[in-house]
Parts: C-alpha cells; sequence; structure tokens
C-alpha cells in the first residue's frame, strides 16, 4: 500500500513526487518505505542528478522525524537503554561523530536509530542535517545514476 502511493506521488509529479516519497519515505522510524527502487526507477527515465539531488534533500529533511522523537523521548531513551547509548556514545567519541553520522547515512542500515540516538543525547541538529544531506545526497546520486546506466544497459543486453 505505501510502495503504491509513493510510485504514484512518483508518476503523478515527477520529481516533486520524488521530492515526496522520500521525504515520506524517510520519515517513517522503524518500519522501511521502500522508496529506493523509485529513485532507481525515475534516475532511468528522468535526469539522473536531479533526481539524487531532489531525493537527497527529500530523505535528510524526513530523517529529522527519528531526531525530534529521540529529543521528545529523550529522558525514556536515556533511562531505558543507558549502557548501550553509553557504549554507541563511546565509539562515536573514538571514531568521530562527524565520519560516524556521514558514513551510517550513506548506507543501508537503519538510519532511523541514528537519528533517535542523536536526538536522545541532544547532538547538535545543525551538524546532524548537514552530515545527513551529504551522506544523503552521495547514496542518492549514486541510486539513480545506477538506475540510469543499468535499466540501458538490461534493455540493450537482452532486447
Amino acid at each position: 500500500m505505501v510502495v503504491e502511493l509513493l510510485a504514484n506521488l512518483v508518476q503523478t509529479y515527477g520529481y516533486v513526487g520524488i521530492f515526496l516519497a522520500s521525504l515520506i519515505g524517510s520519515a517513517t522510524i522503524i518500519l522501511p518505505a521502500p522508496y529506493l527502487i523509485l529513485v532507481f526507477s525515475a534516475g532511468s527515465v528522468l535526469d539522473p542528478f536531479l533526481v539524487g539531488v531532489i531525493a537527497g534533500v527529500g530523505s535528510s529533511i524526513g530523517e529529522l522525524t527519528s531526531y525530534f522523537v529521540g529529543l521528545g523521548g529523550n529522558k525514556i531513551i536515556l533511562k531505558k537503554y543507558k549502557k548501550k547509548i553509553d557504549k554507541i556514545k563511546k565509539i562515536f567519541q573514538e571514531n568521530g561523530w562527524d565520519k560516524g553520522i556521514l558514513v551510517l547515512s550513506i548506507s543501508p542500515v537503519p538510519f532511523d536509530l541514528v537519528g533517535l540516538f542523536c536526538g536522545s543525547i541532544r547532538y547538535d541538529i545543525k551538524k546532524f542535517f548537514l552530515l545527513t544531506l551529504v551522506g544523503k545526497l552521495v547514496k542518492h546520486l549514486i541510486i539513480a545514476y545506477a538506475g540510469f546506466y543499468s535499466v540501458g544497459w538490461v534493455i540493450s543486453t537482452f532486447a
């Protein structure tokens, strides 16, 4: 049902639909909304650079949802998961906060957990958003260009 809604947004509204699908897909917390296939598909028929940038911006804004949930529930989260959060904090401090957030925003891990964590410890929202934006731009550009290059290759190979 969610996939159909997101696909309909992209089909009906083009680039605006990509933005909305990415925003909605990233705003869901824990439950995955598979909007990346839409970015891949849209990259094959629209300008992949614009698709990647628009999807990256929409996704970054959507990720703020988990940050704000973590911020609002920080007392509960910190109390309930104190030992785990202390371990994660230590890993981030040893390896660098910026690198950790950037790498995780590019990777296929559920980034909602990073947003919840950063919100709960009150990590600087500007830095969180900027690092998320850079990572999501890289990720979505790769996916859009993969769609652009692979769909043509598949058609020429198997047609």
